[in-house]
């Protein structure tokens, strides 16, 4: 993925989330600013016969453009990806998206494990992880990676999130994440449009919703 000339803290920024996830995301996504310039993409756990629509319904509410990931996708800052019920969604290197039709990791297919692994292996220190409310363990060896890799990793408070066993579990395997609820995310995330909005933004990266 190009970016700006100027080092920003992250390139990409990688979310999941299952049980309660949608009511977790709407109180985060829809308060992202036009200014935000990292790529994020999402894995929520979903039935593979879900309609998609998460996507649509997201996209009417916030300033950032979001849509459905595509296989062979550009990687592309300032949108948000949702995967596709159905598929896991992972970044190749870091400049594209990959779908695959690979056996479900802990009964999900998006699974969260895959793409933040993804997101370490492609991104390093320029990744962040972040795992919401979920009741299963997957994200947890994934958000582990991602730390390992030199990224940084939030964790929903387990005592504010739907379903605790999520970010429990992650805090349980040894991520040192900072545990946070909502409302912290959402003030941590604009602070960080606000020292992203003086760059200059050249190549494919892009957070002018009307261009898109």
């Amino acid at each position: 993925m190009k970016r700006a000339s100027a080092r920003v803290s992250f390139d990409v920024i990688v979310i999941g989330a299952s049980a309660g996830g949608v009511q977790a995301l709407g109180q985060l996504l829809p308060r992202l600013p036009a200014t935000f310039a990292p790529a994020m993409v999402i894995a929520l756990h979903q039935p593979a016969d879900a309609s998609g629509v998460l996507a649509e319904m997201f996209d009417a509410k916030c300033a950032l453009p979001v849509r459905l990931a595509e296989d062979k996708q550009p990687l592309v800052g300032g949108t948000v990806l949702f995967a596709p019920p159905g598929y896991h969604t992972l970044i190749e290197g870091d400049s594209a998206i990959a779908l695959s039709l690979d056996p479900p990791e802990h009964f999900s297919r998006p699974s969260i494990d895959v793409l933040f692994e993804s997101a370490a292996w492609g991104f390093r220190n320029r990744a962040l992880g972040i795992l919401l409310t979920g009741a299963s363990a997957d994200g947890a060896a994934g958000l582990l990676l991602i730390q390992q890799a030199g990224g940084a990793a939030w964790v929903q408070d387990p005592a504010t999130a739907a379903a605790d066993l999520m970010p429990r579990s992650a805090l349980e395997l040894g991520v040192s994440a900072q545990v946070l609820s909502l409302e912290e995310m959402s003030r941590r995330l604009a602070q960080m449009a606000a020292r992203y909005s003086d760059l200059t933004l050249s190549g494919e990266i892009r957070n002018d919703k009307e261009n898109n």
